[in-house]
């Protein structure tokens, strides 16, 4: 059960929402897991990056820090977040650093999230732009944690670069068991610019070394450490051989400029890779990044591969799951969720819209739930240019609803419609930005007729998804309406559990609660 002095709820209050329209404020608990599995720090469409970055601080330090540290270990393990979990293990070093030291090495988990951390520290955004003596010592045990060879891998990256914080945390050369360590000595002065004796150096770096001098077998390093050196056509197949499966998503079109799926053979073991189902698990890899990847491979890459992506997709979304009784889908295709789902990053901006979430949710949903009416709508439902099709590929029918003309935000108008024909589905799920404004003849609208839906059938529940970083809701979280942030496979699991496990509303802080730490 649920620690009621964590998660204390009570009546929610009416506020004004980021885009103006009335709404129901989350509690302080519930808004920090929302902004966790949302947020990246980039500017939303009705939010800027320092908005988010200051809602976040305010709201951790509204709550206790046990939940801050719970909330930092799911949206990072669960929500695959980035740079909001860094920053939450970085305020809990300036209030609870026993907890700081507990949760570091399950958050900062990889080369990428140790740069987020030392960024953000430095930065002097929790207050301190020193580390301090646990945080250093966290830095350091992550260093010793990791082989000469893992550390060697993970060197890529900039700002910091690995050089750079070796030169801040200054690790020791010795391993997790405190021994010395003659390569990882040499190592640390090689990634800093020192000169030292490359025969002393783990075998990896050796092997990069001697390539970049005499060229010869291509070393298995990582992609971004030989794309700027002259490689031959027979060493970009060797490349997209050892390729991790997300090099290979995100370097399609790279690989065929270079020639790569000229061969047969490597259009098949390609294919063969990108639809695996245990290496897309194993990879950790989003529903939307592969809608990405199928979106931007060009025109001439083979079908075969096209193909490919379109089963990754629907690997993807596998865990989604299938309701018994009526089920209504309502996908948000209105202005706002028309900005990058990511935010808004300068030239690293995704091409991936909120809207292309929503109507890929809707779409995984739909093929688990074949007689689902779906509802798409702006401020009215939106009348579909051809009935949709259960049976259509996620991704043919992720393309049609994301490509519907957008309006303004009424999040009541699914409902509405529904009220006026007299039908009362036993679910009702919503994938939005929760940011409804154009109807403001009665407070939170949505409510109303949520409850007018309720009096046909009392046993209806109401999952609300939201796709973005914001901190109100439209239906208050109660024993029959789940609200639930993020855009992982992970929200599946709290929708099957709340839907068809008997879970409660509030579902979604429970999941963060069953965290252990």
């Amino acid at each position: 059960m649920a620690n009621k002095h964590l998660f204390h709820t009570g009546t929610s209050t009416v506020v004004r929402n980021e885009a103006g329209g009335k709404a129901f404020a989350f509690s302080p608990e519930h808004a920090l897991a929302q902004y966790a599995v949302t947020g990246t720090f980039h500017g939303t469409f009705y939010a800027d990056a320092d908005d988010q970055l200051a809602k976040v601080q305010e709201l951790a330090g509204a709550v206790a820090p046990e939940l801050v540290a719970k909330t930092a270990i799911y949206c990072r393990q669960n929500g695959r977040m980035k740079d909001v979990p860094a920053f939450l293990v970085a305020l809990l070093a300036t209030r609870d650093v026993g907890l700081m030291l507990k949760v570091f090495p399950r958050v900062i988990d990889d080369a990428r999230m140790l740069r987020a951390f030392v960024s953000i520290v430095r930065s002097g955004v929790t207050g301190r732009k020193s580390f301090g003596s646990a945080p250093k010592r966290a830095l350091r045990a992550w260093f010793a944690a990791r082989s000469p060879e893992t550390l060697f891998r993970q060197s890529i990256g900039q700002s910091p670069s690995m050089s750079d914080v070796i030169k801040m945390v200054r690790p020791p050369p010795r391993n997790d068991k405190g021994e010395a360590d003659a390569v990882r000595e040499a190592l640390y002065g090689y990634l800093i610019g020192k000169n030292v004796d490359h025969s002393k150096l783990p075998a990896l770096a050796i092997a990069y070394e001697a390539f970049k001098a005499a060229g010869g077998p291509l070393p298995d390093v990582p992609f971004e450490m030989l794309t700027a050196l002259p490689l031959r056509a027979e060493h970009w197949i060797d490349l997209a051989k050892k390729m991790t499966f997300g090099q290979l998503r995100q370097n399609l079109n790279t690989l065929f400029r270079h020639g790569v799926f000229a061969d047969e053979a490597m259009i098949a073991l390609v294919a063969e890779r990108l639809s695996d189902p245990e290496a897309i698990r194993r990879a950790r890899t989003m529903p939307y990044q592969l809608l990405a990847a199928h979106r931007s491979v060009t025109e001439s890459l083979p079908k075969e591969i096209k193909r490919a992506l379109g089963r990754a997709v629907e690997h993807a979304v596998a865990n989604v799951p299938s309701f018994p009784g009526s089920v209504a889908l309502c996908p948000d295709v209105s202005g706002s969720m028309h900005s990058p789902l990511t935010g808004r990053r300068g030239t690293a901006t995704t091409k991936v819209r909120c809207v292309d979430v929503a109507a890929l949710v809707t779409a995984a949903f739909l093929r688990k739930n074949e007689e689902a009416t779906v509802l798409p709508f702006s401020d009215h439902v939106v009348a579909l240019e051809r009935p949709i099709n259960a049976l259509d590929s996620v991704v043919a029918n992720t393309d049609l609803l994301s490509s519907l003309p957008s309006g303004g935000t009424a999040c009541a108008a699914p409902l509405r419609w529904l009220n006026e024909r007299n039908e009362a589905p036993d679910l009702v799920v919503f994938v939005s930005d929760n940011q409804s404004w154009a109807d403001f003849k009665h407070d939170t609208t949505m409510d109303h007729e949520w409850n007018r839906l309720r009096e046909r059938n009392p046993n209806a529940k109401l999952v609300l998804i939201d796709l973005q970083p914001y901190a109100t809701t439209q239906v208050e979280t109660r024993e029959e309406v789940l609200n639930v942030g993020g855009f992982s496979d992970a929200v599946f699991d709290v929708v099957a559990s709340f839907v068809t496990e008997g879970g409660r509303g509030e579902g979604f802080l429970d999941a963060i609660q069953a965290v252990t730490i």
